[in-house]
């Protein structure tokens, strides 16, 4: 699959090139475009395609791998990781955060009203 087909780098759009490209690639594979397994194309094959810096499709593939998402093998390439990190962190940080929400003695309702705050910051 050439990732360069369907991409979509936007220059003048407020974020990062290689956060662009990151966010893209995790959508992909929640969406099943990019199923587990899948080998991604080089850091240097995916940035000819898309024009861009290789440092910049490294950083891409380096913050992936760090969250999980990815995994190198060394001489085979990189490829989609066999399950997703997610599922498991974001478990563990609602049973964390439900448990601070508790113990303040706030209601379900209360707590959501926080995390909606949250994530209209």
């Amino acid at each position: 699959m050439r990732l360069g087909e369907w991409l979509r780098i936007d220059e003048h759009a407020g974020r990062p090139l290689f956060d662009q490209i990151r966010t893209q690639i995790i959508e992909a594979i929640r969406t099943g475009t990019l199923p587990p397994g899948t080998r991604l194309p080089t850091v240097r094959e995916l940035a000819g395609e898309l024009g861009l810096a290789v440092n910049t499709v490294a950083r891409t593939y380096r913050e992936l791998e760090a969250a999980g998402i990815v995994e190198t093998r060394r001489r085979f390439g990189t490829f989609v990781a066999r399950a997703d990190p997610s599922d498991s962190a974001m478990a563990a940080a609602a049973r964390a955060y439900a448990d601070v929400a508790r113990g303040l003695g706030l209601g379900k309702g209360e707590a959501l009203r926080y995390l909606e705050a949250a994530f209209d910051d």
